[in-house]
C-alpha cells in the first residue's frame, strides 16, 4: 500500500497579513480589533483565497479539488485510470449532492466509486483511510484521496451585515463575537490530493502506508468548533433548521465559530493522549521518527505541544518537526496534504525514513495519525 504521488492547488496569489482585511472586508466598516492579536499568535505570514484582489470569487471548492487531482496526472496516469475518488472537506459548496460527486462531475472522466468524508480537519485523513482500506481489501488497485477547503467566502464581511444591524437595533455594540472574528484570521483556501496504489513507483520514491489511526473524544467533550448551529447554555447545539429563517442572518448561524476556552483546555491534552495510544498500539519508537508533520492551527500551540510531549515521555526529535503553516496558512482538512506535498517533492526524503502525519480536529476533539515509510 503506497502513496505514489502527492499534489496541491493553491488559488491566486499569496495574501499577506496586511492584505487580508481588504480581501475579506471590514465588518460594520470597522477594522477588526482581534486581527493583529490573532496573527501575532498564529505566526501565519501568507495564505491563499479563492477570491481575487477585486473581490471576485475565482473557484468553488470542487474546482480547487479538481485542479489538485489533475496535478497528479501525466502520461502514465490520467483520469481514466482512477478507480476510487475519496474527497474530504469541511466546507462543501452545497449540502447535497456530495462533494466527491461534484468533483467527479468536473473531472468528467469515467464511471468510478465515490466517497465523501465530512467533518473538519480530520475529514482529509478520513478520506485517505477510505482509499487505504479499499485497496487493502483488494476492492481496488488505486484510489485518489483529497482534502480541500474554500472557507474564505464564509468569512466575507457581508455575511455579518444582518447581525450587526440586529445588534444596533438592540442598542448593543455592533461587534461580532470573538468566537467568530477569531477564525476569520486563521483559515484559508486550497486543496491537496494523493494517489494511493497497491504497488510502489518504478522510479523515485513512494510512501508505504503502515497504519492509520483515528480517535474521537466526543463521548467526553462538548462541541468546540462548529457552523450552521448555535451553542446553547448546556453545551448542546441547536441546528440552523430549528431556527426561523429570518434568524439565520441575524445571528450569522452559518459562520464558523470556535469556543477558544474549550480549545485551549483540551486540544493539546487529548492530542498527547491519543498519539500515545497510537504509538503504543503500533509499537512505534518515536525517537527514530525522521519527520513529524503536525497540522497545528497556530504556532501558538507548537512549543506548548512539544513541551507536553516531553513531559509525557514522547521524545519526538526536535529536528523531525516539519510544517509550512507560515507560508500557506491553515487550510483545514487540506493542510496535511499540502504539507506532505512539499516534503514529498523536496528531494530530502531517503529510503527508510519514517514520517508521522498528525491531525487534530477541534470540532468535538478528534485526532488522526498516519505512519509512513519512504521506499525506493
Amino acid at each position: 500500500m503506497y502513496i505514489t504521488r502527492v499534489s496541491k492547488f493553491l488559488p491566486n496569489n499569496a495574501v499577506s497579513n496586511d492584505e487580508m482585511e481588504s480581501v475579506l472586508g471590514q465588518i460594520n466598516k470597522t477594522p477588526s480589533k482581534a486581527r493583529r492579536i490573532v496573527l501575532r499568535n498564529n505566526g501565519i505570514k501568507e495564505r491563499y483565497y479563492a477570491i481575487d484582489k477585486e473581490g471576485n470569487i475565482t473557484h468553488t471548492n470542487a474546482e480547487l479539488t479538481r485542479k489538485a487531482v489533475e496535478n497528479l496526472f501525466d502520461g502514465s496516469f490520467t483520469g481514466q485510470d482512477i478507480e476510487v475518488l475519496s474527497c474530504g472537506t469541511s466546507s462543501p459548496d452545497q449540502i447535497g449532492p456530495s462533494h466527491a460527486a461534484m468533483v467527479h462531475g468536473l473531472l468528467a472522466n469515467k464511471n468510478l466509486e465515490l466517497n465523501s468524508a465530512s467533518g473538519i480537519c480530520c475529514a482529509g485523513i478520513a478520506s485517505l483511510k477510505y482509499g487505504f482500506l479499499s485497496i487493502k481489501a483488494e476492492n481496488s488497485n488505486n484510489a485518489v484521496c483529497t482534502g480541500s477547503e474554500r472557507i474564505s467566502t464564509w468569512m466575507l464581511a457581508d455575511k455579518y451585515d444582518k447581525e450587526t444591524e440586529n445588534l444596533k437595533k438592540l442598542k448593543a455594540q455592533p461587534i461580532i463575537a470573538f468566537k467568530k472574528d477569531f477564525l476569520r484570521w486563521m483559515l484559508s483556501d486550497g486543496a491537496g490530493a494523493m494517489l494511493l496504489e497497491n504497488k510502489k513507483n518504478e522510479k523515485g520514491i513512494s510512501l508505504r502506508i503502515d497504519w492509520i489511526e483515528i480517535y474521537s473524544y466526543a463521548h467526553e467533550l462538548e462541541t468546540c468548533m462548529y457552523a450552521g448551529a448555535e451553542k446553547q447554555e448546556d453545551g448542546t447545539l441547536k441546528s440552523w433548521s430549528e431556527y426561523p429563517s429570518d434568524e439565520w442572518l441575524k445571528q450569522s448561524l452559518f459562520s464558523v465559530k470556535q469556543d477558544v476556552k474549550l480549545l485551549d483546555e483540551n486540544i493539546l491534552e487529548k492530542g498527547v493522549d491519543s498519539l500515545k495510544m497510537a504509538f503504543e498500539k503500533n509499537r512505534v519508537d518515536e525517537t527514530k521518527i525522521n519527520y513529524f508533520l503536525p497540522h497545528i492551527s497556530s504556532f501558538y500551540f507548537a512549543d506548548k505541544l512539544n513541551k507536553l510531549f516531553k513531559e509525557r515521555g514522547l521524545n519526538i526529535p526536535d529536528e523531525a518537526w516539519f510544517t509550512n503553516l507560515d507560508r500557506v496558512g491553515n487550510i483545514g482538512s487540506a493542510s496535511i496534504y499540502v504539507m506532505l506535498e512539499e516534503l514529498f517533492n523536496s528531494g530530502k526524503l531517503q529510503e527508510g525514513d519514517t514520517i508521522i502525519l498528525s491531525v487534530p480536529e477541534s470540532g468535538r476533539f478528534s485526532y488522526a495519525y498516519v505512519h509512513l515509510t519512504v521506499c525506493c
